[in-house]
């Protein structure tokens, strides 16, 4: 054979194989179904000053989750155009198996704009949203501005009100968009934004200041089925008929589809639970968004709501009660129960320490301290937090499902601005047995919780040696184990 003929040969076997390289490349994109994704991002305050550099605070963005804290905010740094008390801001997401999900909330307590010219007690925004097999959807209706004082007149907030503020600017009320679509939701929600349409206060025209941003969004294509396998070709003629060896055969498994993970039902029942005699779990700061029924890997659906706060705030009891299955295990970390006068129950999980009233039995108040924020059991690559969960009586027969949405109750129920210890008392943690110490007993080993860091989520597992689980010690255990 000539060179020359051997060399069009060649280009003729490359370009085929570059074709068949091609058509399998096309058929596989075409098969595979595009991957759920979701993102979330929020930040408590925001100034932008042409030509400065602004500032921005409790700035966070998911994946991964984050949280963020602070105690207060000024700017510039003597508070002439904006100060604030406490800030949060907080964000998660996922997206696993056709489904996604992505929740914000950002927080700000008293504002006040050029020395109280504008002041608010309170603004919040949430937003988010959840995606499964190609239907999407997001709720933007837990933001809210409360305590809006103009000028020293008070102010209805609304959203998409617009408020003059004199003759250097006006502001807007809760503005907000989405862009839903077959497959996906983008929601954004701003608390309260300030426009300067001439110099005011030290800042320039064109000037911004947003307050309380949450956005957030999730898109799930629906997955394709898989194409049904072709029918196998008749016997020839003279043959047996039997089917191919195996190595020829398609294989039944992978031939059938994997089913769909199955989660029982989520209760809907609401029972009147904010009639009073609640408070809110956690003290001081917090942030929480609505995740409830989103997807997990353990327990199949999340089964609370997470309240993210600093390492070590204040648990509380929400109502008069009894507590019960105090200890640990794998998934909630430390724990406890907490069951009312009227049966409801109320899990709590992830703690860092307990307080000296964390005991089985004992007795509490509404506001009592029982433990402290944190990231034990399977959260320990998380931010801190509590994971909460509601119980009511009614649905006790259901097991560890028989479970509330509690995100409601969360946003009626009282944040306490005071909270008890008993006197003399320090932070207790568990130590090799499934109780707390008892009353009055004091920190003083070199191995507890004190030596763990927040920036460090591991140390707190490494600085705490693992309890006996009260299913260890045969004591009454709760309905059922594991956190959501």
């Amino acid at each position: 054979m000539s060179p020359r003929v051997r060399s069009l040969l060649s280009v003729v076997v490359a370009g085929l194989c570059a074709a068949v390289l091609l058509a399998a490349g096309r058929a596989g994109a075409e098969t595979s179904a595009p991957a759920a994704g979701a993102s979330a991002r929020a930040f408590a305050i925001r100034v932008t000053v042409p030509g400065q550099p602004g500032a921005v605070t409790a700035q966070v963005a998911a994946p991964p989750d984050a949280v963020s804290f602070g105690a207060s905010f000024a700017y510039p740094a003597d508070g002439s155009a904006v100060t604030s008390g406490a800030v949060t801001g907080s964000a998660s997401a996922s997206a696993a198996d056709g489904t996604a999900d992505g929740s914000a909330s950002a927080s700000v307590e008293s504002l006040s704009l050029f020395g109280g010219e504008l002041t608010v007690a309170q603004v919040s925004a949430r937003a988010s949203a959840t995606a499964r097999d190609g239907v999407a959807s997001g709720d933007l209706s837990g933001a809210s501005v409360t305590g809006l004082v103009v000028a020293g007149q008070p102010v209805e907030a609304a959203p998409g009100l617009r408020v003059p503020l004199g003759d250097w600017g006006y502001a807007l009320v809760l503005p907000q968009g989405q862009a839903p679509t077959t497959a996906g939701f983008r929601g954004f929600v701003t608390g309260l934004e300030i426009h300067l349409t001439a110099d005011h206060g030290g800042l320039a025209t064109g000037s911004t200041i947003a307050v309380g941003y949450a956005e957030a969004a999730a898109t799930a294509p629906k997955v394709a089925s898989p194409a049904p396998a072709a029918p196998a070709p008749p016997a020839a003629a003279g043959t047996t008929g039997k089917p191919k060896p195996s190595s020829e055969q398609p294989s039944k498994d992978r031939r059938r589809r994997i089913p769909p993970i199955v989660r029982r039902a989520i209760p809907s029942f609401q029972p009147k639970l904010t009639e009073g005699g609640f408070v809110f779990p956690v003290h001081g700061p917090a942030s929480f968004v609505d995740t409830f029924g989103a997807g997990r890997a353990v327990v199949g659906w999340h089964h609370g709501e997470d309240i993210f706060a600093p390492m070590g705030a204040p648990i509380l009891a929400v109502t008069s009660g009894t507590l019960f299955s105090v200890g640990w295990n794998d998934i909630g970390g430390l724990r406890f129960w907490l069951r009312d006068d009227q049966g409801n129950e109320f899990y709590y999980a992830h703690l860092s320490a307990y307080s000296p009233l964390a005991i089985d039995g004992a007795r509490v108040r509404p506001g009592d301290v029982v433990g402290f924020v944190g990231n034990s059991g399977d959260a320990d690559t998380t931010p801190p937090h509590l994971h909460f969960e509601i119980h009511p009586s009614a649905l006790l027969g259901l097991g560890y499902d028989g479970v509330i949405n509690p995100y409601r109750y969360l946003q009626a129920w009282q944040r306490l601005d005071d909270v008890r210890f008993i006197a003399g008392a320090g932070w207790v943690p568990v130590a090799g047995r499934a109780t707390a110490p008892s009353p009055g007993a004091y920190l003083l080993s070199s191995t507890d919780i004190s030596s763990a860091s927040g920036l460090d989520p591991g140390s707190l597992r490494r600085a705490m040696a693992k309890p006996v689980s009260v299913e260890e010690a045969g004591a009454p255990t709760a309905p059922a184990a594991g956190s959501g």
